[in-house]
């Protein structure tokens, strides 16, 4: 009965950001879990992914899209929709794009950058996809949230404000939905050893110790560590959860 409550098989997911680091993770750990998935990515390296998937004996199709573009959204969903046989059962949100200034010199094309990319593309996506899951009852978003969502960081006020808000936006969404049988939930990383981290994932980087110092696991995290979570909140075992935010952050929030 427990194993049931976590299969996933023959599930159908949309998965975003997904050619490299945690959305690459997460796409993984689905395919592993047997679901059939689209990855999306900004570059042509989106179909060498999905082809190096589908030659281990996964089913992955690839979709590339410029997620900043509000013509690029809504072709990007159609066309995943299209190549998934016009079903979806997973939406994993988990593109994102990063600038760094302090809030004073910030520049407002990078805020409207940021903001179109990580926050106003997740709500039209998460709007497309209720539209095919609402009148089937069924179906799971996973929102990638941040640990900015709880404690705004430094120089990055676009990020941390789209973030919040898309937080925010979950558990709203969450509210219209979860009686309509949609879960929306978030998973907020803390500090992973990816691309967007990079900078910091530094020994010689001073705020490399400081923050590996306040990480109770000892380590800085990897895409790895995203796949339980997500397959958690991509099954039936995180029917009852609507709304929450689930750190995968070794502990740092805690600590």
């Amino acid at each position: 009965m427990t194993s049931q409550m976590f299969d996933i098989t023959g599930k159908k997911a949309i998965v975003t950001g997904s050619t490299r680091g945690l959305g690459r993770g997460m796409a993984e750990g689905l395919m592993e879990a047997g679901c059939e998935v689209c990855i999306v990515g900004t570059s042509d390296k989106v179909f060498e992914v999905a082809q190096s998937y589908c030659e281990k004996g996964y089913d992955c199709k690839g979709v590339k899209a410029d997620l900043g573009k509000r013509d690029e959204v809504y072709r990007c969903f159609r066309e995943c929709l299209e190549k998934l046989g016009g079903d979806l059962d997973i939406l994993v949100l988990s593109h994102g794009i990063q600038r760094r200034c302090p809030a004073a010199d910030f520049a407002i094309q990078d805020w409207d950058d940021v903001i179109n990319v990580n926050l106003n593309s997740v709500f039209i996506l998460c709007q497309e996809a209720a539209r095919i899951m609402l009148p089937k009852g069924y179906g799971k978003m996973i929102l990638v949230s941040s640990m900015n969502a709880f404690f705004g960081g430094q120089n990055i006020p676009a990020y941390a404000a789209a973030k919040g808000g898309l937080t925010a936006m979950a558990k709203e969404m969450s509210n219209d939905w979860l009686a309509k049988g949609i879960n929306v939930n978030c998973i907020a990383p803390g500090y992973m050893g990816t691309d967007m981290c990079a900078a910091l994932n530094d020994p010689a980087n001073p705020r490399f110790h400081q923050i590996l110092a306040r990480i109770p696991a000892g380590r800085w995290g990897t895409p790895d560590d995203m796949k339980g979570p997500c397959i958690f909140l991509a099954s039936h075992a995180s029917d009852y959860l609507g709304g929450a935010v689930i750190p995968v952050d070794g502990g740092y929030l805690v600590m």
